[in-house]
């Protein structure tokens, strides 16, 4: 029996044997296809040279792909758990020619690799082909030898694949193995085909068209090959087992599961429990998720990890876990697969805290989020379902997904109103809209991608110049275009060309002036929407313009001077906090602005004195070593291959900007595909001042920083401010820090002893025994201090009450207006008299509401201190009452 491992392995080492090059799994978050949420099959990062936009210096490629499937379209998140093959994270083994070889050869090497690397009987395997396919068809009889009896056409769209609505298509080849009678279901296109006997492991789909409208399809000049084989469903079958959770990845996964629970992972018949399976699936799709640099939030694919996340968790807790568990299933995952996968292993530890994190947070809203769906299925009638208004408060106000709903219910045989849910949700999303259209910002985004359409892209010519001449290609006022504007009016200019950059990646819009002659428009700020289009939001304040006219447009170049001093700051202290805390550090946000730069990171704990300091201090020794900021174009591939930083979701065409800047001998110590705008040398960011750090969300922190002469104008505020405070205390600027330091505990020292003065000479006013009578049979001391903190009162209490043995204190203080007063009652008057509802009584009368404390021992307040007698009696009051 092979392991998950060694199959893999097998799969490409085969292809590699036959011509193919081995390409690593590309990241889960897609770099080139930004409608995808997740990478969910192998051909995804070859997409763009299926079509011809990208070319590789290789036309054979064979991959095992990382994949998630669990959001969009494509969601097996709901049936993980219950079926054999569902789930959340697997992987694609494929091999893929470009305009290489095309059927014969893709059939070949299918049917080798599986009946002789593999071993698997040639008796168990039939095909399926596309039943205008007979080329296929034919082919299978020829280099296969399988029967017509065992080659399926089937007539639908299921055997006939298409990147979309046009671009590249072609019929497609499905292997498919028979597990044997003794498991119900048919072939493909047969009644029973939704059975389990008959499993596809293996789709070949031969590109062979291009489709350029719905009724025009043509011949490809160069047929390709693009196939996709689950890896789990392989090793089911070479490991003589029928479901996907019993490979040996997977029961090593439920093994360490069960001892972290302290749970059976089969039930009394010996089937794996589904919990078990959710488990151990979700953690795989967790691990590799926040490897490639997902983390849990509220929204986009962080959302689709945290509902992951708290499904498992969820899930846990359903077997008996108390206490947070999933977290150390980690180590057993990246033993399993780090080897195959190392950012596994690099990731780790960034892993298990922000996934313990994730779990204390969820232990909270489970028990709040159960609690309601209890009370509301309490109230259900006899098998009615769970209606979708609550489903969508449980979600809406406690975060909980809709599926986590479904799970916690399905035990019981309770359904859930999904269409109300998804109602409910919608009228959220509308009402969302029309605040948002109510808020005066929002320009119909028809008129920019129809002008996208019209005018092509604006020419960026900012990073050489911060001047250039344009001409003016459209006006837009209030959401509509227009062919002329006048003096005083906002409006938003496209130019075919300009020097302005159009706020992206981070760093915001320039601003500046267009002008000619008498003409001035003043620019706010650039927007870069619709692909490509650079829009200038400003005023007219002088002449007047129309579409056509020639202008030049002047960059305020002291503001984009500070803007690119503070964007390659944030590439320096990217360097610099991954070498302080960590590979596992990856730029989860930023801005840059000619005020300040702000840097967002994937961290799950906040950082020491001691690492804020040493990344300053890094930060600011790139800075004088004053090396030339290089910034090349270059292609995608040779840019990743020159270890270039990407960001994860960023779409990047054919050609990327590189940018690199500090030495360590050959290499440079920060490179990053950019495309914002940078200093020509790391000394004229003059100097780099970190000013805040703080969390943003769950695993992520940010860095604030200064650059230049913002940064200069702090430190000598800061140092002003020093100066200050030194000479305040008649001191040198170094013996500041330590003289502060003294006068604040010299102050906690006179603080202390002032109020032990004010205690003793509040006990040195009338008598003990002037101040006591008898209320209700008991002694009863009723006293009114000046000056005395609320604080203080309960020691002054406490005090009183020993001195009188067995009695009923009140004492009531006046400090600035306002009085506080303290019941204590002696432990053997407890049982008649509760110091809370006294203390309440004397509340009253002070003007105030309640108090609280203990039967022997209350406090409370009021605002009105004239009152402090009053207070007194209205206390015996109540005790004689």
């Amino acid at each position: 029996m092979s392991g998950v491992n060694d199959i893999r392995s097998k799969f490409l080492n085969y292809f590699a044997e036959n011509g193919h090059e081995i390409v690593p799994s590309s990241p889960l978050v897609p770099r080139n296809d930004p409608t995808l949420l997740f990478t969910n099959a192998g051909m995804v990062q070859f997409k763009n040279v299926f079509t011809g936009a990208e070319h590789r210096p290789y036309d054979r490629a064979v991959t095992s792909q990382k994949c998630v499937r669990a959001g969009g379209k494509h969601n097996d998140l709901e049936n993980v758990g219950y079926t054999a093959r569902h789930h959340t994270f697997f992987e694609m083994l494929g091999n893929f020619s470009f305009g290489d070889y095309f059927k014969e050869r893709a059939i070949d090497l299918a049917w080798t690799l599986i009946t002789k690397e593999y071993g698997l009987p040639a008796d168990k395997l039939l095909a399926t082909v596309y039943a205008e396919d007979d080329e296929a068809f034919d082919l299978w009889k020829k280099v296969a030898g399988l029967p017509e009896s065992r080659i399926i056409r089937i007539p639908t769209d299921d055997n006939f694949w298409r990147m979309g609505d046009t671009g590249p298509c072609g019929p497609c080849s499905e292997i498919f193995y028979d597990h044997g009678d003794h498991i119900w279901g048919g072939p493909p296109g047969s009644p029973e085909e939704d059975g389990d006997r008959f499993i596809e492991i293996w789709n070949l789909v031969f590109m062979q068209y291009e489709q350029e409208t719905p009724e025009i399809r043509k011949d490809l000049p160069k047929p390709s090959i693009d196939t996709g084989m689950g890896l789990e469903r392989i090793s089911t079958i070479l490991q003589g087992v029928h479901d996907n959770y019993e490979i040996d990845l997977f029961r090593n996964l439920i093994a360490a599961a069960e001892e972290a629970i302290g749970a059976k992972s089969r039930d009394g018949e010996g089937n794996l429990v589904p919990s078990f399976k959710v488990i151990a699936d979700h953690l795989r799709a967790t691990c590799f998720l926040m490897a490639d640099g997902v983390l849990p939030s509220n929204e986009g694919r962080g959302y689709v990890l945290r509902r992951i996340m708290r499904r498992a968790m969820r899930h846990a807790n359903m077997l008996g876990a108390t206490k947070p568990v999933f977290h150390k299933l980690v180590p057993a995952l990246v033993r399993e697969m780090g080897q195959a996968y190392p950012e596994l292993r690099r990731a780790e530890a960034l892993i298990v805290e922000t996934t313990e994190a994730e779990e204390v947070r969820f232990g909270r809203t489970l028990t709040r989020g159960l609690t309601l769906l209890e009370e509301a299925v309490s109230e259900l009638p006899e098998g009615a379902a769970l209606p979708g208004e609550t489903a969508f408060k449980l979600y809406d106000t406690f975060g909980f997904p809709y599926d986590l709903t479904e799970d916690a219910l399905r035990p019981r045989g309770i359904a859930v109103d999904r269409a109300g849910f998804e109602t409910a949700m919608e009228a959220q999303k509308a009402e969302a809209r029309r605040s948002w259209a109510g808020s005066g910002e929002a320009t119909d985004e028809k008129v920019w991608f129809g002008l996208r359409e019209k005018l092509g892209a604006t020419e960026f010519l900012g990073y050489e110049t911060t001047t250039a001449d344009g001409a003016l290609a459209a006006i837009v006022v209030d959401g509509a275009e227009v062919g002329m504007l006048i003096a005083g009016t906002e409006a938003r200019l496209v130019f075919n060309q300009t020097p302005f950059y159009g706020e992206s990646g981070g760093q915001v819009g320039d601003a500046g002036l267009a002008f000619a002659g008498d003409t001035v428009f003043e620019i706010a700020d650039t927007q870069k929407v619709a692909d490509g289009l650079f829009v200038h939001r400003g005023t007219l304040k002088s002449g007047t313009l129309k579409v056509g006219d020639g202008l030049t447009l002047e960059v305020d170049a002291t503001r984009r001077n500070a803007i690119r001093s503070n964007h390659s700051a944030t590439h320096i202290l990217h360097e610099c906090l991954r070498r302080a805390l960590g590979d596992h550090v990856a730029q989860k946000g930023s801005l840059v602005s000619p005020e300040r730069l702000r840097f967002d990171f994937s961290h799950a704990k906040p950082m020491t004195d001691d690492e804020i300091a040493g990344v300053e201090a890094e930060a600011n020794l790139r800075v004088r070593e004053n090396d030339e900021v290089d910034t090349r174009v270059m292609g995608i591939e040779d840019a990743m291959q020159s270890g270039a930083r990407a960001l994860f979701g960023e779409k990047y065409g054919d050609e990327v900007r590189v940018v690199s800047m500090g030495r360590e001998g050959n290499k440079r110590f920060s490179v990053e595909l950019c495309g914002g705008t940078h200093v020509r040398r790391t000394g004229d960011i003059g100097l780099v001042v970190l000013t805040d750090e703080g969390a943003v969300s769950s695993g992520v922190r940010r860095i604030e920083a200064l650059t230049g002469e913002a940064a200069r104008r702090y430190v000598a505020d800061q140092r002003a401010k020093l100066r200050a405070v030194a000479s305040a205390m008649r001191v040198s600027t170094d013996e500041a820090p330590g003289r502060a330091e003294a006068l604040v505990e010299e102050r906690r020292k006179l603080e202390r002893e002032l109020e032990d003065v004010k205690k003793r000479l509040a006990l040195a006013g009338p008598a003990q025994a002037e101040a006591a009578r008898e209320v209700a049979g008991v002694t009863f001391v009723g006293r009114v201090v000046d000056g005395l903190p609320g604080k203080a009162l309960k020691g002054l209490a406490d005090e009183a009450r020993e001195a009188a043995g067995s009695a009923v204190v009140a004492i009531v203080g006046k400090a600035d207006g306002r009085a506080s007063v303290v019941v204590t009652v002696s432990g053997d008057l407890t049982d008649r008299f509760d110091a809370v509802a006294l203390v309440r009584a004397g509340s009253e009368a002070l003007g105030g509401k309640g108090g609280g404390g203990r039967r022997d021992m209350a406090q409370a307040g009021g605002p009105d201190a004239d009152k402090a007698d009053a207070a007194i009696e209205a206390i015996a009051g109540a005790m004689a009452g």
